[in-house]
């Protein structure tokens, strides 16, 4: 039976910069008991159909042109603002991208969830804590006596979505809509909310519409797919159909982005480059010590890309960032080509950090939004002498050829660019004193499939090209794989596994680097 029947539902946005049509004439149903996947990259339009949906787009600047969305024998586009309240977390629920920036920060986790049952079903305070509490237990959240009186920023990342799909099904919906519930989350945390979703939709045998960029993830848990572009639905049909014989070039585009094959990588007589024996990083909290690196020792080949992989958590970022010198380690050595860098005053290691540079996760975050890309770029060639005033803006120009950024966009702003272009602008910061070694921190974990496959393509040719030697930090194993020459795993600061790709991938020895690995969306799917 069909719970939603959207047809030629149409949304334009009329602003300053002119008009766009983001959803275009497009027609899907979502049935009872089952999960519709929407997928596309950003932009596509598959976030503001379903925000339509619910009335949830401001207007102006979106209008809604055209269209029905039949719910339940209403139409939801003709429904006013007060009939849509009723609706909204009552027959219909959303879980939201990013639960930090959704959750009240000054409101306890019980109090955000008793909310909506309290407004729509009109039950005691006292009821409504005891339905809150046996849903934190159903969505895995333990001791819910004590973590209901607690605050958003006291629980992880996937806690924290854990939280908000309680507060969705507290009212028991009929639909759902999960908005990428899962980008910002380690590999084995997406895996659980995943597995916990479908779950719960078998459970309670409800309608689900699960908002994707990534093919990958919904593999394994949804019936329909919608392939969306540039506010066209371009595919849509059965999980299997889509998979086994997608017709349509985008969909093959987005199925071949995903990063599947092993890099196999021989090195002509090995030379360690970078040398870490006995490091360890501790914090001192006030209350206690955390040992976020705890005697960690392993060599990076020059010439060779080392995946470093593990959950949230596990050190690897403050390793990254501990070999650079960007954190006062408490003990151990760190060598660049012989040369002991926990031994080097201020100055040397300046002088130094010109052969090492590092990418870090959110270029938006890393960027100075005051510079231009031509200032960013030409800021390490001008401090380390590499060029002169005179020859800077030919050196800037070069590398922007490199990294794959029009010319055009010399004098534009960093919020001018999209996600992809400013990790390609971040790249090329890292290149442009020519470094022997660089630190890559999630570099990719943010973007689209797509844009996520071109930044590794263009990571490897360039490393083939400088000759580069890198440290690929990453929570994702399927990235790494396609990356890395050897890979490092890392669990609560210590390695407990270590080999080539291919071997780690097809016979791992340990049970947390087979947990990760089981973890990756859609691995059995995507093999077969």
């Amino acid at each position: 039976m069909n719970l939603l029947e959207v047809r030629d539902l149409q949304v334009d946005f009329n602003t300053r910069n002119g008009h766009t049509i983001a959803v275009n004439k497009i027609s899907f149903t979502v049935k009872k008991g089952e999960i519709t996947a929407i997928i596309g990259e950003s932009g596509s339009g598959k976030s503001v159909a379903c925000y339509s949906l619910l009335g949830l787009l401001p207007q102006p600047p979106a209008s809604i042109e055209s269209g029905t969305a039949v719910f339940e024998g209403r139409d939801l586009l003709t429904l006013s603002e007060s009939e849509l309240r009723q609706i909204r977390g009552r027959d219909i629920a959303m879980i939201f991208q990013d639960p930090m920036t959704c959750l009240n920060p000054f409101m306890t986790i019980g109090d955000q969830l008793i909310e909506p049952l309290m407004f729509h079903k009109k039950v005691s305070k006292a009821s409504a804590l005891a339905r809150a509490k046996e849903l934190l237990v159903e969505v895995g959240i333990r001791d819910p006596e004590a973590t209901i009186n607690n605050y958003p920023h006291e629980f992880s990342g996937g806690m924290r979505q854990r939280v908000m799909i309680a507060m969705a099904l507290i009212n028991e919906p009929k639909l759902l809509i999960a908005d990428e519930p899962t980008t910002a989350l380690d590999v084995t945390i997406q895996a659980q909310i995943l597995k916990l979703v479908a779950d719960l939709q078998k459970k309670r045998d409800i309608g689900v519409i699960f908002i994707s960029h990534d093919l990958a993830v919904v593999a394994d848990i949804a019936d329909q797919i919608i392939v969306m572009e540039k506010g066209f639905v371009v595919e849509q049909g059965d999980s299997n159909a889509i998979f086994t014989a997608a017709s349509h070039p985008y969909t093959q585009k987005l199925l071949a982005a995903i990063p599947s094959d092993t890099k196999v990588t021989t090195l002509n007589d090995p030379e360690p480059l970078i040398q870490v024996k006995n490091l360890k990083t501790y914090f001192n909290t006030g209350t206690t010590v955390v040992k976020a690196v705890d005697d960690v020792s392993f060599d990076i080949n020059r010439g060779e890309i080392v995946g470093l992989v593990g959950e949230s958590g596990s050190g690897k970022s403050t390793i990254g960032r501990s070999i650079l010198r960007l954190l006062p380690i408490t003990s151990g050595h760190i060598s660049l080509d012989g040369q002991d860098l926990t031994k080097l005053d201020t100055n040397t290691l300046k002088q130094t950090r010109r052969r090492m540079q590092m990418i870090f996760q959110d270029p938006y975050a890393s960027l100075n939004p005051r510079m231009s890309v031509y200032d960013t770029l030409a800021e390490p060639l001008l401090l380390h002498k590499i060029e002169t005033r005179k020859t800077v803006e030919h050196a800037v120009l070069r590398l922007m050829d490199e990294v794959g950024l029009a010319r055009a966009f010399i004098r534009k702003y960093p919020h001018e660019f999209s996600g992809g272009q400013r990790q390609r602008i971040a790249i090329g910061r890292a290149l442009a004193t020519k470094p022997e070694f660089i630190v890559a921190d999630e570099p990719v974990s943010a973007l689209d499939v797509t844009i996520q496959a071109q930044i590794l393509d263009l990571m490897l040719d360039l490393g083939k090209q400088y000759g580069l030697t890198m440290l690929f930090v990453s929570h994702d194993l399927a990235v790494v794989r396609h990356i890395a020459d050897r890979i490092i795993v890392l669990y609560h600061g210590k390695i407990v596994e270590t080999g080539t790709s291919e071997t780690l991938f097809n016979t791992p020895q340990e049970a947390y680097t087979k947990s990760l690995l089981a973890s990756i969306p859609g691995r059995n799917r995507l093999a077969s």
